[in-house]
């Protein structure tokens, strides 16, 4: 999933399927969802995005993506890849456009952040998991059986036992 900002604070999510176009649009308070195998609508939004968050944690291309950011865009990995990313250097170059990334923000920026979603009543949807459970978790992370992001609550786990 990748999170793009307009002018303003238009929220859109991009996926490369329509399967979470409810979730995103109802529960996530975003204003448009946007498929990313969708050319047509690809085309359409093209040249329109303050900035992208991308999540995605495996390599995909990153053009589309590029080609969908305004003049001066910022593309923000968020996603760990462990594969080399590639991009042709002139959809960069000639939009003035930022490839960067952060594991974490700093305090400021988690702040904004925060207050951002605060603003546009956006709340994140996680599964809370017991310590008991963090392997499997990484198995099913592994198989791509994920829907949201996990949180492990170490306080409500039985640590006396492990």
């Amino acid at each position: 999933v990748k999170i793009a900002k307009a002018m303003g604070h238009h929220v859109t999510v991009i996926s490369s399927s329509d399967k979470k176009r409810e979730e995103a649009l109802e529960h996530l308070g975003a204003d448009d969802y946007l498929v990313s195998s969708d050319s047509t609508r690809m085309q359409e939004v093209a040249d329109s995005l303050d900035y992208i968050i991308d999540t995605v944690p495996v390599f995909h291309p990153l053009e589309p993506y590029l080609s969908l950011l305004r003049l001066d865009g910022k593309l923000i990995l968020m996603g760990v890849i462990n594969t080399p990313l590639q991009f042709l250097t002139p959809v960069v170059m000639l939009g003035r456009k930022t490839i960067t990334g952060s594991f974490v923000g700093s305090i400021k920026e988690t702040e904004e952040m925060l207050e951002f979603c605060k603003e546009k009543g956006l709340s994140s949807m996680i599964e809370v998991v017991k310590m008991d459970y963090v392997n499997k978790a990484l198995e099913r992370l592994e198989k791509n059986d994920v829907r949201y992001r996990f949180v492990v609550d170490v306080a409500g786990s039985n640590l006396d036992d492990e």
